[in-house]
């Protein structure tokens, strides 16, 4: 599909709105390594303070 138009609408197919390639645009890929349990949302606390079922390192907790 060929939009036209201002980025991101546009017919240049390293930058568009449509389809699979656009996930890659508007992914932000977050790391929290050495974060302080203070600064991390309550999900994915070392304290593990909602007691959620999560893999840490590849080791099932809950």
């Amino acid at each position: 599909m060929v939009l036209g138009g201002p980025f991101p609408a546009t017919s240049d197919t390293r930058t568009t709105s449509v389809g699979t390639a656009a996930i890659l645009r508007f992914l932000r890929p977050v790391c929290y390594q050495d974060f302080p349990d203070s600064l991390l949302p309550d999900a994915i606390q070392h304290s593990y303070p909602l007691g959620l079922r999560r893999l840490v390192d590849g080791v099932r907790e809950a």
